[in-house]
């Protein structure tokens, strides 16, 4: 009986996941449908939180309910809504349903049903099936009868997750709002279920934090993570992007000046540190800093005290400092190019980011997301993934991370489309429309099971594959540069310093 299993997960106690993946599973099972989606209520969008039947990335998407006629007309109303098999209205799942990859759905049944939690509206439950007929009247009337049940889980999942908030925050602030889910940290790898777990803890500390990664790795997403759980939540978050800034204006720019410093300094003007007074200041690209701004900078983190440029007496400040780099800093030390000392007091709390390429299947999720915002600039029906481009994304090695992810996907969408694909119609991105990098991509191996015993010996792990592949990469542009390290980075098209701590890792240096 549906009563029972939910009844027995609402008095068991089990992680949030893990209980509403639980939830739609038993919902497919009875109802006997296609695919089950629990959906969030996300500003203007519906996030998905758990889904069975629908491929892999479609829990990465985010669909804006005023461009899915079937949602909204979901969310517009309190009973179950169920659309006739012939609706001209689009299915945001179209081409989404797994082992229905690529094809425009068949006529089938689909229904919802809006959830409300504390009389506020939460989120959305939705369901489809291949065959006319499934939802009739009963498993309808079936929906309606369960939905209350449906609405306890997600009470119970969102109680636990204020109890988590609220052992983080901070009793003395009133008004502040409970914490901020993961937002657009997209995944569900352990790196990153490890990563979240120890910005949680970290975040309500008043530890200088150091976020370690390479390039487009979404660092500037963590430091905000961690200013959002902070107990600094309600003030300001400063950005500054330390390898923009010129030498001759960056003291000026981190601890303002006083009027006459310079030639031109007409006002007095504050800086970024007094403009993140009480917050928190992010130094993005810090290894980028001159040394001569360097040195006042320790003394900040030192004394908690700033002098602006041309002024006679320091001033207070209270702001927690979260900086970031795609440097190895160690190394520029031993260059001379950033200071030991400063160093040690920034690295209180290294974070290390793990690079795309060591997060699993989140590439599928993060594609995913990124289909689901070109679907909607691009005004298409539906865009998705094929079986075979699905694993060459998996299988590539990602030197640009996050970033060149989004460029890649929305890259191929435009090609798609501009090549005759029609907006009318389910699109599907090929390995070719990808267009990735041959020199970065694992060759993809043929199913274990289709291979002889002595080929299937000879498979390796994707990791190894990968670095085999890097390692070769590298030492094919090595030999081409001369053993010039900065001529094979621009070979590569990639940042020296990454070119490094790579070569590092694999054993190049």
């Amino acid at each position: 009986m549906l009563e029972a299993s939910l009844l027995a997960d609402l008095i068991v106690e089990l992680p949030n996941a893990v209980r509403l993946q639980r939830l739609v599973h038993t919902l497919r099972e009875h109802f006997i449908c296609g695919a089950v989606g629990l959906l969030r209520v996300d500003g203007d969008s519906l996030r998905p939180l758990a889904a069975v039947g629908l491929v892999q990335e479609a829990l990465g998407r985010r669909f804006v309910i005023a461009q899915h006629p079937r949602l909204a007309a979901i969310m517009a109303s309190r009973e179950p809504v169920w659309f006739e098999p012939d609706s001209r209205l689009p299915d945001p799942y179209d081409g989404l349903l797994d082992n229905h990859v690529g094809e425009p759905l068949p006529v089938h049944d689909c229904m919802g049903v809006s959830l409300y939690v504390e009389g506020r509206l939460w989120g959305a439950l939705t369901l489809d099936a291949l065959h006319a007929g499934t939802f009739d009247s009963s498993a309808r009337r079936d929906l309606q009868r369960y939905a209350l049940m449906i609405e306890a889980a997600v009470r119970v999942t969102r109680l636990e997750q204020e109890n988590r908030g609220l052992r983080l925050a901070r009793s003395d602030l009133p008004g502040t709002a409970l914490l901020a889910e993961e937002g657009e940290i997209l995944g569900q790898s352990e790196a990153i279920r490890q990563l979240l777990g120890e910005l949680d803890v970290v975040a309500d500390s008043e530890l200088p934090v150091l976020l370690l990664g390479e390039t487009g790795v979404g660092k500037e997403l963590f430091a905000r993570r961690l200013h959002s759980l902070s107990r600094r939540r309600n003030k300001p978050l400063i950005q500054v992007n330390c390898a923009a800034l010129p030498e001759s204006l960056a003291e000026s720019e981190l601890f303002g000046h006083v009027k006459g410093a310079f030639s031109g300094a007409t006002t007095d003007r504050p800086g970024r540190f007094d403009a993140a007074n009480g917050g928190t200041l992010l130094l993005d690209e810090v290894g980028e800093l001159p040394l001569s701004v360097q040195a006042k900078l320790l003394r900040t983190l030192q004394n908690g005290e700033i002098q602006r440029l041309g002024a006679d007496k320091p001033l207070h400040v209270d702001v927690r400092i979260i900086a970031a780099t795609n440097r190895h800093l160690p190394d520029s030390i031993r260059d001379g190019h950033f200071r030991a000392d400063l160093y040690h007091r920034l690295s209180v709390y290294p974070v290390p980011i793990p690079p795309l390429r060591e997060r699993d299947s989140d590439v599928l999720m993060l594609a995913g997301h990124f289909l689901e915002l070109n679907r909607s600039r691009l005004g298409l029906r539906s865009v998705r993934l094929s079986p075979a481009a699905e694993r060459a994304l998996l299988a590539y090695a990602w030197p640009g991370n996050v970033r060149e992810l989004e460029h890649v996907i929305s890259r191929a969408a435009l090609k798609l489309l501009s090549r005759g694909g029609s907006r009318a119609q389910i699109l599907t991105l090929e390995p070719e429309q990808l267009d990735l990098d041959t020199a970065l991509r694992r060759a993809e191996p043929a199913r274990v099971e289709a291979l002889g015993e002595s080929a299937a010996a000879e498979l390796r792990p994707m990791r190894e594959a990968v670095d085999a592949c890097q390692r070769q990469s590298i030492e094919q542009a090595l030999r081409a540069a001369g053993d010039n390290w900065a001529n094979a980075a621009r070979l590569l098209d990639l940042d020296p310093s990454n070119l490094h701590k790579l070569a590092r890792r694999l054993g190049l240096k």
